[in-house]
């Protein structure tokens, strides 16, 4: 099929020579291999385990996974930590099953983030259990279980494999018909800790506390076991999440193979701007390189619309082949017959290129690929490390290159490499506190079971909430007890991922025998994607939206032939609600507090293939959707006048380059915070930026922001003043329209506010 296949090692020894790459690679860094370290199989292990694990060629278990047997067998919680392809399934299915072997009354919850792990892990357990030779009955329950075997699930299963989002709206609320679970429950398993972050993981810590004050009432009382990826704080989370005390193992004794990281810039194609190459061409280029060469490989791209650009592209590597799917997308959106075809495909290898968003970050098992492509920085360090552990999964050698963007944290990263291999990984913070949060599960605790007058639920102290719940008419008050009263169903209005309640259904109307359902998207993100004359991309095939149905959540599109993508911009109007804290200075002031946000799509802009040149806008047609949530915000007198519109400049480039280095300090994904100037705020008619939290109610993060905004802006002017570009650029300020003193004003408005808080 190729030309000539090479190894890794014989293609990176050509690259070591290839002026062309050679210029533009940065830095060149190989991570030696590790070898595994070994503990004996613990005494008490059922002979069936071990005749199983013999089986598939295990004779001793890695350190990390008896140190999580002996915490399981010894009744404490734990969270394990170790890197990709570690063997993380074994510190929870050994437990679960010597449990299981023990008692066979015993149950067991497997929470997975997503259904398409569900399945990859039900596989995996089938597998081992039938080496094993018993009879231990494990299912999978989400949307697509069949109504006729619910039953048999609910009754016999000895270990369900679920996602948050059934747990809370299709288990918890009929918690009656789950006795025998509840009753025997040993073991709650949550894969993928680290997922579990902000307004989701907010959401989630609430489903669990749902789960513990069942368990109670059915007089169980399940050990947590946790496993995750490299975050800073897995212990704080996994406690925070669960409401329980864990144990910590982070010390893995997996084999580790060779890595050979690459870090790549772009070239500059016009000095005076400081204009680089598109990353996304940069990236097109590469994986030609390794498809050419034979080599498996995963692009990741950070999302949907450079996904299927960079599909549309690589599959012209194929057109001359019939019915050839060696190269496909996979991101969410697709249909789980769609995305499960391809995970096989990478399996038995008959895909040799995939290029994804961060949806195949997570454990979904898709064999042995060979070199990674992170086309720009993913957003956190967290998530660096395991799109990187993608490659190269079973101990052989591997290649990472990172494609830097031209943007100022993306532009930091590539020439701070040791910032992204040597840091502690990200801090995945989470607020069960957010009220808005709270009280929509208070309510669906409500709903499953009465609340007496001395009750809790989870930490909080709640009889005051209840009787705000009461006013709104969803509970009464007895002489002994809170009831739910309202005849809704409050799980089905709540969604876990996001602020909207809904996703839009993509419809295809170019068949000729009707219309045929091709995928769906989150409600904000149509707003910018699927409005009316939008190109919306389907692995490399193109869909021109012809119809958007706001009030039904209906996209119509039908299939076109055109050489341009559409890119939509949102305007955002914000007001301040209330201000908790407030630190005043001379000329400047400091403050954090509530706002309110409406965002109003205004724009779209047609973007030619290739050259990526303007060739056409529009104006969007949707309703604002409006936002509470919390905020920092600096307001500031400048000592001097200037235009309105150099005024606009300076704190358009201020706000993008202070963005682009909060998740330094913060630790969090760049998109959890965003950053807005406006020239004359409405609560003070001063210069104001405002930082605020990207979620309803807020998660904690600005908060933060509040009290580390002097080396943010110390890093900020540092970065900008060392730019080697003119007049501003992406790389420090944001791209710039023409020649001016952009660059300058920035940096006065930088210091002006630095220089008021030292």
């Amino acid at each position: 099929m190729f030309s000539k296949k090479r190894t890794i090692d014989e293609l990176l020894n050509e690259w070591m020579y290839d002026e062309e790459l050679k210029q533009n690679i940065i830095h060149w860094q190989t991570l030696d291999a590790k070898p595994a370290r070994f503990a004996t199989l613990p005494d008490q292990l059922h002979p069936s385990i071990v005749k199983a694990l013999q089986a598939r060629g295990i004779e001793q278990l890695y350190t990390h996974q008896r140190q999580a047997f002996d915490y399981a067998s010894t009744g404490r919680s734990f969270t394990a930590v170790t890197p990709t392809a570690s063997g993380k399934s074994l510190c929870y299915h050994l437990p679960v099953l010597q449990k299981i072997l023990e008692d066979k009354s015993s149950r067991a919850i497997y929470l997975f983030p997503t259904k398409a792990l569900a399945q990859d892990q039900k596989t995996d357990l089938n597998d081992l259990i039938e080496l094993m030779g018993e009879e231990i009955l494990s299912y999978t329950y989400d949307g697509d279980t069949a109504p006729a075997i619910r039953q048999k699930v609910r009754k016999a299963g000895h270990i369900i494999m679920t996602n948050p989002d059934m747990l809370h709206s299709g288990i918890l609320p009929h918690h009656t018909k789950w006795v025998s679970l509840f009753e025997n429950l040993k073991y709650i398993v949550i894969d993928e800790l680290h997922t579990y972050k902000g307004v989701f993981g907010s959401h989630v810590a609430h489903v669990l506390r749902r789960l513990k004050r069942i368990c109670a009432f059915y007089g169980s009382d399940p050990i947590f076991i946790c496993t995750s990826a490299t975050i800073k704080n897995p212990k704080e989370l996994a406690e925070k999440l669960t409401n329980t005390t864990h144990e910590l193992i982070s010390d893995s004794g997996a084999p580790v193979g060779k890595k050979t990281f690459l870090f790549y810039n772009p070239p500059i194609v016009h000095p005076t701007f400081g204009v680089r190459r598109s990353s996304i061409l940069e990236v097109r280029d590469l994986a030609t390189r390794l498809y050419e060469a034979g080599i498996q490989s995963i692009v990741f791209a950070k999302s949907r619309v450079r996904v299927e650009m960079l599909v549309t592209y690589l599959k012209s590597l194929t057109k001359n082949k019939i019915q050839d799917d060696s190269i496909q997308g996979y991101r969410g959106g697709y249909l789980p017959t769609e995305r499960r075809a391809i995970e096989k495909g990478l399996r038995n290898g008959q895909i040799q290129i995939v290029v994804s968003t961060n949806a195949l970050e997570l454990g979904v098992d898709i064999g042995q690929l060979q070199a990674c492509i992170m086309t720009g920085y993913p957003g956190n360090i967290a998530s660096a490390w395991q799109q990187a552990g993608r490659a190269g999964r079973r101990q052989d050698s591997s290649l990472i290159i990172y494609v830097a963007n031209s943007t100022a944290l993306d532009q930091y990263v590539v020439n701070h490499p040791q910032y992204l291999l040597g840091s502690t990984p990200e801090e995945a913070l989470i607020n069960p506190e957010n009220i808005l949060i709270l009280m929509d599960h208070l309510k669906c605790a409500a709903f499953e079971l009465p609340f007496s007058m001395t009750d809790s639920y989870g930490e909080f102290d709640i009889q005051q909430l209840l009787e705000f719940l009461q006013e709104e008419g969803v509970v009464i008050k007895t002489s002994s007890q809170w009831y739910w009263m309202s005849d809704r169903f409050p799980a089905h209005e709540i969604s876990l991922r996001s602020a909207s309640q809904e996703n839009v259904v993509i419809i295809d109307q170019s068949i000729p025998a009707g219309t045929k359902v091709i995928g769906e998207m989150d409600t904000y993100s149509a707003m910018t994607l699927l409005h009316e004359e939008a190109i919306y991309l389907h692995q490399g095939t193109q869909f021109q939206v012809e119809k958007l149905d706001w009030e039904e959540k209906k996209a119509y599109v039908r299939e076109v032939d055109v050489d341009y993508f559409t890119d939509a911009n949102l305007a955002v109007e914000l007001k301040v609600l209330n201000e908790d804290k407030k630190a005043e200075y001379k000329a400047a002031s400091v403050s954090y507090g509530d706002i309110s946000l409406l965002a109003i799509p205004t724009i779209f802009k047609k973007i030619k293939f290739q050259s990526h040149e303007n060739i056409g806008s529009g104006k969007i047609h949707i309703p604002p959707l409006e936002m509470h949530t919390n905020a920092t915000w600096t307001s500031f007198e400048l000592p001097e006048n200037w235009s309105e519109e150099m005024l606009t400049s300076a704190l358009t480039g201020a706000a993008y380059a202070i963005s682009s280095f909060i998740p330094l300090y913060i630790q969090c994904d760049r998109s959890d915070l965003s950053v807005v100037p406006q020239v004359k705020a409405v609560h003070n008619n001063k210069p104001t930026l405002f930082i605020y939290d990207s979620y309803p109610g807020g998660i904690g993060l600005s908060e933060r922001v509040y009290d580390l905004l002097v080396p943010i802006l110390e890093k900020t002017i540092q970065h900008v003043n060392n730019c080697p570009c003119q007049t501003g650029c992406p790389s420090c300020i944001g791209a710039q329209d023409s020649l001016s003193e952009s660059k300058h004003k920035v940096i006065k408005v930088l210091s002006i506010l630095l220089s008021e808080m030292m």
